[in-house]
């Protein structure tokens, strides 16, 4: 390809210098993780070192692939586009085929189990609104401001804010009415509840394939999207298996801002219901390293600023305005998060996969929301 070129010396030296620049980039990454990593295993556990590098592969496939569920949502609606939904659903048949079994036959795993509420309808409804405005739900705020984008990088501690705030006022949403959670492989075993899981996946496909006039098809599929559902179906698995629960996002940013606020002087756990419940309270007392989904959404973020080097910054100046908004539902999403019981990770990911019901509610509330954030992030020029 130099030969063509007029200054083909100088094409050829770039073209050498751009890899070694890259790779110089990453090389302070690489020792922040290996240090990491080292201290965990010799001051802290194996358990969390392990998922330290759980983290990063799932912040390196989330990046790489740039598998954003808020995008492969937009693009169904706004342009016929069922890639990225498709690409969902393999990532959620490939991770129930996983987990299921594995909570089957061994006791100490548990599913991602979310009660049927008030507060999950009204949460999913406005995650998946909010989620389209600030272009990114929770893992794809991790993942962008480990790319750089500067709205995300700016939208992540006000994330964080609105889940410990929605923690805080998340019972008085349960008083509004509440039912227990419902495992399917509690209630049907693994194979029953793999079963049912896989036919509603494929009533989903047919009926996402009807819609968009492009039934699923794994040759017609973008490559980005097959390997990222499986590399992420993958490590979410070795979460799930490691830690003894599923892959999640909210909690740790909620536990980072409790922690802040109670290092301030700002709040007070114990007059609280949800951080006075004595996990929760511990959690508060110890280093957030001992916290699983702390502990990942480190991971996550070192994962993409590995890839940042070699992807190329896709974000666009914003006004003034675009700002505020675009923060507001930054804060919101957090907030709306917690009443839910996750996000696109916590509740449909891991929910669904793990057999949990409220995944399946989840996702329809996330989608009406989502059909009138895109119009939201329409209007002003999002």
């Amino acid at each position: 390809m130099n030969t063509l070129v007029t200054s083909g010396g100088a094409a050829r030296v770039d073209n050498d210098a751009a890899p070694s620049s890259a790779w110089a980039q990453r090389l302070p990454i690489a020792l922040a993780v290996l240090a990491l990593f080292g201290w965990l295993l010799w001051s802290v556990s194996a358990r969390q070192a392990l998922l330290l590098l759980v983290g990063v592969g799932l912040g390196w496939a989330l990046a790489a692939a740039r598998f954003g569920f808020t995008t492969g949502w937009r693009t169904l609606v706004e342009r016929r586009d069922p890639s990225g939904v498709y690409g969902q659903i393999v990532l959620l048949a490939l991770l129930a085929a996983i987990s299921m079994p594995m909570l089957a036959h061994f006791p100490e795993t548990h599913a991602a189990l979310g009660p049927l509420s008030v507060s999950l309808l009204a949460g999913a409804f406005v995650f998946g609104l909010c989620m389209q405005i600030a272009d990114g739900c929770g893992s794809g705020t991790l993942y962008k401001a480990g790319l750089g984008v500067p709205l995300n990088m700016a939208i992540l501690p006000l994330f964080a804010l609105g889940s410990f705030l929605g923690s805080v006022h998340l019972n008085g949403w349960l008083a509004l009415g509440a039912l227990e959670p419902v495992g399917l492989v509690q209630q049907w075993g693994a194979g029953g509840a793999l079963a049912g899981t896989l036919i509603a996946l494929g009533l989903v496909a047919v009926g996402v394939g009807a819609w968009s006039g492009q039934r699923f098809s794994f040759r017609s599929m973008p490559r980005r999207w097959l390997w990222g559902a499986l590399a992420l179906a993958l490590f979410a698995a070795l979460n799930l298996f490691i830690a003894g629960q599923p892959w999640g996002v909210v909690y740790g940013f909620g536990l980072w801002a409790a922690k802040a606020a109670t290092a301030l002087g700002a709040f007070d756990a114990a007059h609280n219901a949800f951080w006075s419940d004595p996990g929760h309270a511990q959690r508060l007392q110890q280093t957030l390293l001992l916290d699983v989904t702390s502990i990942t959404n480190i991971g996550i973020l070192a994962g993409a600023l590995w890839v940042a080097p070699r992807r190329p910054q896709d974000a666009r100046p914003l006004t003034g305005p675009q700002w505020l908004i675009g923060l507001a539902a930054g804060f919101i999403m957090g907030y709306s998060s917690r009443l839910a019981f996750g996000c696109n990770v916590g509740a449909m990911v891991s929910g669904i996969s793990t057999g949990s019901l409220h995944g399946w509610v989840w996702v329809p509330m996330a989608f009406l929301g989502t059909l009138i954030g895109i119009r939201v992030r329409r209007r002003f020029g999002l």
